[in-house]
């Protein structure tokens, strides 16, 4: 069994994606991912990419979806020595490097702001590593 970090947008990936989640992978993320993926719900439907009915609906899906949400002191203290390190103004990208660096295999991203940060820090992995063939 493999584990995948994943952040906000992949998490919206997912829950739209016809494919699934392949079942033999396990996925981790920071505590605040839902309400990031519910703020990029909220931008799609104020641009009028979606409806309401439409984001409240991926809402749901998301809350349905299994997989393991972390904020304990040791995440948000190696977040905060990823920021730190890096010199970085915000612990929020350091949140989601640092659950990939502890509890997972590799981070499933295609934000370019968090490959340019993932780095040397985590291994990265496509979308395709957890989807269903």
């Amino acid at each position: 069994m493999a584990r995948f970090a994943l952040d906000a947008r992949i998490l919206l990936r997912l829950v739209t994606s016809e494919h699934g989640v392949d079942t033999k992978n396990q996925l981790v993320a920071p505590h605040s991912i839902r309400s990031d993926a519910l703020d990029l719900l909220l931008q799609e439907v104020r641009s009028g990419e979606v409806t309401e009915r439409a984001a409240l609906q991926l809402h749901e899906r998301m809350t349905e979806l299994k997989f393991r949400v972390l904020g304990d002191r040791v995440s948000r203290r190696t977040a905060w020595q990823i920021a730190m390190a890096h010199d970085w103004a915000s612990v929020h990208a350091a949140e989601y490097l640092a659950v990939a660096k502890l509890q997972a295999d590799a981070f499933v991203t295609e934000d370019p702001e968090f490959i340019a940060k993932a780095g040397a820090i985590v291994p990265l992995a496509p979308l395709g590593a957890i989807l269903k063939g």
